[in-house]
């Protein structure tokens, strides 16, 4: 049995069509919270001066941060510190302070999301 040009041609184009690889894409991997949570949080800007640390920390938003100043010293015998913990309410900004006897290595916030 002889297959017609026509037919032969359509064979052809229909298996090059399978053989293709068909494009994938990427899937963002869902994690953590969903995208509907509004933003929170304090932004914070620190500050060092010799051996002296100041954070100003502002929360924009309508749920109250926890936020706690901590202190890596540079020298092993100096005492790192982490700050007691301050409530930033919304639309209020809080200083917190501290130091080391000589010179500061790092310095961070940590932040509780706390309710209204």
């Amino acid at each position: 049995m002889r297959i017609s040009r026509g037919m032969a041609s359509a064979t052809l184009a229909v298996a090059l069509v399978l053989s293709t690889p068909l494009p994938t894409t990427a899937h963002a991997r869902v994690t953590g919270e969903p995208r509907d949570t509004p933003p929170s949080g304090a932004e914070c800007r620190i500050g060092v001066d010799g051996s002296r640390v100041t954070a100003r920390c502002h929360n924009p938003y309508p749920q109250t941060d926890r936020v706690r100043l901590h202190i890596e010293c540079e020298r092993w015998w100096d005492l790192d510190t982490d700050g007691a913990h301050a409530d930033v309410r919304p639309a209020t900004t809080v200083r917190l302070t501290g130091r080391c006897w000589k010179e500061v290595d790092s310095v961070w916030i940590t932040h509780e999301s706390r309710g209204s």
